[in-house]
Parts: C-alpha cells; sequence; structure tokens
C-alpha cells in the first residue's frame, strides 16, 4: 500500500525533469529572440549554440520570445515597452532571483498584468532565479 504522503509518479507526458532548460523555455532554432539584463554565463552560452537569431542588450521588434532580467521591481517597468516588441504569439520570460522580498513573485505577476499580459507558465531557470512566461491574452493578439 503507497505512503499516504507519497509523491505520485507524473505521466510521462508530464514529467519536464529530463528536459534542458531552453527545451522547457521553448527556445529552437528559428525562433528571433531578445535577451535583456541577462548576465547567466551558462545560459548565454546555451543559447547561442541553440540559435543564431539573438539580440542582445535591447528588445528587437517581432522577437518570438524575450528573456528579461529583472533583479529589482524597478527592472518590471520594461514589460509595459516590451510588449509592444514581441510577435503576437510570442513571450516575455522574466528571470528574477528566488525567495527575496525585494521582489516577489506576486510583484512580477502584477507588473506583466499592469503590462496587458498574462502569465502562463513557471520554470527553475537556475539554483537561484526563476523564470516566469508572459504572453498577450489570446483575445488580444
Amino acid at each position: 500500500m503507497p505512503k499516504p504522503n507519497a509523491k505520485k509518479a507524473r505521466p510521462p507526458e508530464r514529467d519536464y525533469s529530463h528536459r534542458s532548460l531552453l527545451d522547457k523555455l521553448g527556445v529552437t532554432a528559428e525562433l528571433s529572440v531578445s535577451i535583456v539584463g541577462i548576465r547567466d554565463a551558462d545560459f548565454l552560452r546555451d543559447i547561442k549554440a541553440r540559435t543564431k537569431n539573438i539580440v542582445r542588450g535591447r528588445a528587437a521588434a517581432g522577437s518570438a520570445l524575450v528573456f528579461l532580467g529583472a533583479e529589482s521591481r524597478s527592472d518590471l517597468f520594461d514589460l509595459r515597452a516590451l510588449r509592444d516588441t514581441i510577435a503576437k504569439n510570442g513571450g516575455v520570460w522574466v528571470v528574477y532571483p528566488k525567495g527575496q522580498k525585494h521582489i516577489r513573485e506576486i510583484d512580477v505577476i502584477n507588473a506583466g498584468k499592469s503590462a496587458g499580459l498574462v502569465d502562463n507558465k513557471v520554470a527553475s531557470f537556475s539554483a537561484t532565479h526563476t523564470a516566469l512566461r508572459f504572453v498577450i491574452p489570446v483575445a488580444n493578439r
């Protein structure tokens, strides 16, 4: 008989533990990607190996994915401008520190909502950071 508190195994199609970070973030070779404020050397190395369509330091118009590094709440104001740069079916991944009081998940979510975006996916970016994806609501695309 299984233990009452034992975790139930996920079905294989819902188990993402074996997938790479870039797979979890949806980065494919053909996508156009913009990176703003992210300095994680491992991520930058891996994404350069995955796609050549990268703009760093600013968000290029029509980007399929934008990665925004947010170390403080003030960095979240960039979401308003980023909404207008992503492709209609694109997304903005906000990468922020885990477990901090100066920038919390609710701060990130509220900033996305204020920018007219909805959050629809979360991923562990690294041991110290979480990534939360925002998209334009389907009704507004």
